[in-house]
């Protein structure tokens, strides 16, 4: 069975203001995702890896990570899940727990050794081929089901 929403209802763990219609529209999710987001995440993942190749940052790293791994998960359960730590306990990273130390000490900007970088590499390599796969064998649908319902839920909501 595919998951679709958090275990706590909501889609975000920062939501500081909620309305019965934003209950309503995140209703819609599970008919809206499918497996045409790994694209994004894919695309997403790119272009931090070349940002973290312009600056091999810790924080950038981390990036490129929670991309992929939400993209992973994403494509293996249909749940939205974007927290590392959530994620990395289900998807281990070798090395991935240093850099999530460094960012808590404040240490995130500062640049990687030539050592740590090549180590990374792999990993990115992996997990980009991972994603793709996961994608391809997922089990979300081709296409979003929920247009119509959208469409009649933007324009009650407008015409109040």
């Amino acid at each position: 069975m595919i998951r679709r929403r958090r275990k706590n209802g909501s889609l975000s763990p920062h939501v500081v203001h909620t309305s019965p219609e934003h209950e309503e529209l995140k209703s819609f999710v599970p008919g809206l995702l499918t497996r045409h987001h790994a694209h994004h995440y894919l695309g997403f993942a790119r272009n931090q890896w070349r940002m973290f190749e312009n600056e091999p940052r810790a924080k950038t790293l981390l990036y490129v990570y929670r991309v992929l791994l939400t993209g992973i998960h994403l494509m293996r359960s249909g749940e939205v899940q974007a927290s590392l730590p959530v994620l990395l306990q289900e998807y281990p990273q070798a090395g991935v727990a240093k850099l999530l130390d460094a960012k808590k000490n404040g240490h995130e900007k500062q640049s990687l050794s030539p050592d740590s970088i090549a180590a990374h590499v792999e990993g990115y390599r992996r997990l980009m081929a991972l994603l793709e796969a996961s994608r391809d064998e997922s089990r979300l649908p081709h296409e979003p089901s929920v247009y119509d319902e959208i469409d009649r839920f933007v324009v009650r909501v407008r015409l109040r």
